[in-house]
Parts: structure tokens; sequence; C-alpha cells
């Protein structure tokens, strides 16, 4: 092993220096060249960009790949490939493996049985799905993270290195105007502090040029960083554009399968989960049962027309309130009367409600000052 001695005392003799001028400069007992406003902006603005450009890369691999175990995994792979020089295969998307999975138990369950069957039509679609993934995937690294993680890792390692050296060039050109601060201050002693007084000039002299030159490097380089944001706003932009296509995929294939699956199983599914009211001694859906959902949405016209009592069952003019039995109810929704046996309803107001015996338990009288008519159960909340 070759070590060098000299060099290593060397080495150790500039750190130990630089340590003691950075805390000379710290207390306020050194000389410290400051840089020009626009360099100081254009490192601010330089760290800026890197630390931000650094969080959302990371977040976004996190967003592309939330499994831990799974990234860790993946980043080995992609350090393992980019050393070889070879393309990174595309691997098997969770979408992917739960359709194959799906596809795998129809087989065992049998492909001609209602469960088979459609696990196979929401396996094929999970692997569309998950083979849809996998491309926005792919799209999303090559189009943002990469040249996110090239500017990471190519243009900020290069200016931090030129940065480095700025301030190696600044510290030893502080070291240069002190050293000619003091040889001036000893020239009177003797004649021969002329000559170090002129040495230390040229010193300080090629220290200056060698700051100025090392200045406009790193200031030439962090100016650059603006064509950096021109470059990631495109990016942005292709990220974006990647991403609403796959969710709109993502959507159009998820109609698909409920449309096939409404299709395939429409009448089997609702039979299989029906509850017989004489078994059960309740109904499906219970009137109360629905008014005690205020966030329920209106329900529909069709539904409550099926069930209205017939005119000639029932005439509402001749309908008297019980002399118990009348409740308050509040209007969930608006509802407008389809005939004259009807009573419109509007939100949030409050009726007096009561019902008749031989009446659809859908449906109660419902008054209103002097305006009568049925009402339907399902648009109101009954108050105790």
């Amino acid at each position: 092993m070759d070590f060098n001695v000299k060099k290593l005392a060397s080495d150790a003799g500039v750190f130990f220096t630089r340590a003691v001028q950075f805390t000379e400069e710290k207390l306020g007992q050194a000389e410290k060249t400051e840089l020009d406003a626009h360099l100081e902006n254009l490192i601010a603005r330089g760290d800026c960009t890197k630390n931000w450009t650094e969080k959302i890369f990371r977040q976004t691999e996190v967003l592309l790949q939330p499994n831990p175990i799974d990234n860790t995994g993946a980043r080995i792979e992609e350090f393992f490939y980019e050393k070889l020089d070879r393309k990174i295969p595309s691997r098997t998307t969770n979408g992917e493996l739960l359709g194959q999975y799906m596809l795998d138990a129809a087989k065992d369950f049998g492909p001609g049985t209602p469960y088979g069957s459609t696990l196979i039509t929401v396996g094929e679609y999970q692997k569309r799905l998950g083979g849809a993934e996998r491309e926005f995937l792919q799209t999303s690294a090559i189009s943002f993270l990469t040249p996110l993680r090239n500017f990471l890792e190519g243009d900020w390692r290069t200016i931090s290195k030129e940065r480095r050296l700025l301030e190696n060039r600044r510290l030893d050109l502080d070291v240069c105007k002190a050293r000619l601060k003091k040889a001036k201050l000893a020239e009177a002693k003797a004649a021969l502090w002329s000559e170090e007084v002129d040495k230390a000039e040229h010193e300080l002299r090629v220290a200056q040029t060698e700051f100025d030159r090392q200045a406009e490097v790193t200031r030439l380089l962090l100016e650059g960083i603006s064509s950096t944001h021109v470059n990631h706003l495109r990016c942005l932009h292709e990220f974006v554009e990647a991403q609403a296509a796959y969710y709109a995929q993502c959507h159009k294939l998820m109609q698909e399968l409920q449309k096939d699956l409404s299709s395939a199983n429409g009448d089997s599914i609702p039979n299989a989960f029906v509850i017989n009211p004489s078994t059960s001694g309740m109904s499906v859906c219970s009137p109360h049962s629905v008014t005690s959902l205020p966030g329920a949405s209106s329900p529909s016209r069709s539904l409550v027309s099926t069930n209205t009592l017939e005119p000639e069952t029932l005439k509402i003019e001749e309908v008297k309130p019980p002399a118990t039995g009348t409740r308050k109810a509040k209007v969930l929704y608006d509802y407008h009367a389809a005939d004259t046996s009807e009573l419109s309803l509007f939100s949030d107001e409050l009726i007096t409600v009561y019902t008749m015996p031989g009446m659809d338990p859908d449906w109660l009288i419902g008054e209103r000052g002097n305006e009568k008519g049925k009402v339907p159960v399902t648009y109101l909340e009954l108050l105790s």
C-alpha cells in the first residue's frame, strides 16, 4: 500500500486551518468575502429546487409503488440492471396477480358454477386493469421520474461540486487578504517585509482571479436551473396526461365489468339474497329503515308509483284524521303529486301524517293546513 504521510499531514493541516477559519468567521474575528446578491439568490433558488425535487421524486415513487417491501426489492433490482446496462424487465402488478389467482381458483371451483364463472370474468378484468397499471407505471417512470432522477444525480451533483470548489476559492482568497494585511502592518519594520508584501499581493491577485473564475462557472450552472424548471414542467404535464389516461381506462374497464356481471348474473345474484318476509317476520326494506337515513338519495319516482293506493279504495276528501295516532314528519325531498289524491311536498317542511286501515304501508295521509293527500313514506323523516 502506497501510504503518503506527507499528503496525509498536508490534508490534515488544511482541514484544521479551514475549521479555524470557519470558527473565526462565525465569531466575527476573520474577514469573509461575501458573494454578490445575484449569485446568492441563485444559490438559494438552487437549494430550493433540489429540496423540493427530491421530495416530489421520493413521494412519486411511493405513489407508484406504495408497498415498502416491493419498493425496496424493486430499487435493488433496478440498481443491478442499471449497473449491467440492461433493460429493466416489466414486473407483474398486483392486479395481474390477483386476476391470475381468480382464474386459478375458478378451475378448482368449476368454471360452470355461478361462482366459478364470475371469478373468471372478474379475473380477466383484473388482469386487464393490472396491465393498464403496468403501462402507467412504465410511462410515468420514463416521462417523469427519470428526468427528476437525472437532475438529482447528474446536474445537481455537478453544481454541488462546483459550489464546494467556490467555497474553497473563497477561503483561499480570505487567507490571502489576511496575509497581505499582516504584511502591510509589518512593512515598516524592515526592508525584508517589502518582499513579503509583494508576494502577498501576487498571491491575492491569483486567488482573486481563481475565485472570480469559479464564481462565474457556478453562476452559469445555477442559471441553468431555469431550463431545468421548463423541462420538469413538460414532464409534469406528461405525467398528468398518463395518469388521466390510466384512470379513464380503469373507469371504462370497471363499467364494462359491471355490465358483464349484470347481464350474466342479474337474475341469480338478487335471488340469492332475497329475504322471505313470511319466514323472517319483517319486510326486506321497511319504511322506517329508509327514513332513518337522512343522507340517502331521493327515491326514484318509478319505485314509489308502483305501490300507490288505488283511488277507488280510498277517497281522500272523505278521510278524517283519527283521534289519536297523528305524528309530525319532516320532508326530506321535494315531491310532485302524480294526481289529485296525492299531496305535493317541499323539502324541510313539517306536515302532519297518519295512516288508515287498509293503506299501503309505503304511504301515509299527509296534511298541510287545509291541504290533504297521500305522501310516500320514503320522502319523510317521522318525528316523535
